[in-house]
């Protein structure tokens, strides 16, 4: 059976406590880590675009510093998905959509749409809000993935639409939000957010087993897996995504 690509990164690319021999070598130019990053990780989760609008040079920049068959995800403005009524993003998705993202070309994964904790299923508004969510942009096709933190969301219902309308369901592993195994798209995407501080590689090896069995299964039969340590004691998600990218490679 194929085994698809499994992509494993970090939130993000600048944070100082990387530096000095955590993850970036001591004295390492700080306009060269993604350059860095790109060569011992496999996927970014962009968290930049969450906060503010980006540059489309920005987007060049970033996609010329990383190698082939590297990938980028990206985080929707908080504009898009921190809202009561969800159904009224349109005219901030479009915003975000056209932001530039598509200049990472074929080095863009999907777009990550964060919901707030707050929030609750509703169906309408939320199967309208998938429905605002644009197949394509500039010629270049889009995947959605989609991250409720309120437990009103694990209804069938919920599920169902998903499944309708392509849009993953991202499997969140973290102490404050609920936790959702469905696969509703041809990929799965993974947000991992417990690491500790007192673990050198910021999970214990059985745990990173787990993750790798984890992945793997997702993986099997040709679906892409983008699985992120986010969050937790964040000095050690570098450590954590280098230690699964070589289980995997085992």
């Amino acid at each position: 059976m194929a085994q698809g690509k499994i992509h494993v990164g970090v939130g993000g690319w600048t944070y100082e406590p990387w530096r000095g021999g955590a993850f970036y070598p001591d004295k390492w130019p700080q306009a060269k880590e993604l350059d860095y990053a790109g060569q011992h990780l496999t996927g970014i989760e962009i968290n930049g675009t969450f906060y503010g609008r980006q540059k489309p040079a920005s987007f060049i920049k970033w996609r010329e510093a990383v190698p082939e068959g590297f990938v980028f995800t990206a985080k929707a403005n908080r504009f898009c998905t921190n809202r009561k009524i969800l159904a009224e993003a349109g005219e901030s998705i479009a915003k975000f959509a056209e932001q530039g993202i598509t200049e990472l070309g074929a080095k863009l994964g999907p777009i990550l749409w964060q919901l707030a904790a707050t929030k609750k299923f509703e169906a309408e508004d939320i199967a309208a809000f998938l429905q605002l969510l644009p197949a394509e942009q500039d010629g270049l096709k889009l995947r959605h993935a989609i991250e409720p933190r309120h437990e009103s969301f694990d209804d069938p219902a919920f599920f169902a639409l998903c499944r309708e309308a392509g849009v993953a369901v991202v499997y969140a592993e973290a102490e404050k939000f609920p936790r959702f195994a469905q696969q509703t798209a041809d990929f799965t995407y993974a947000r991992i957010q417990c690491a500790v501080e007192e673990e050198p590689l910021g999970y214990s090896d059985a745990e990173l087993d787990r993750l790798a069995d984890l992945a793997r299964g997702w993986a099997k039969g040709g679906r892409e897996v983008f699985l992120f340590f986010i969050s937790g004691a964040k000095v050690r998600n570098p450590a954590a995504a280098q230690a699964l990218i070589a289980r995997l490679a085992s």
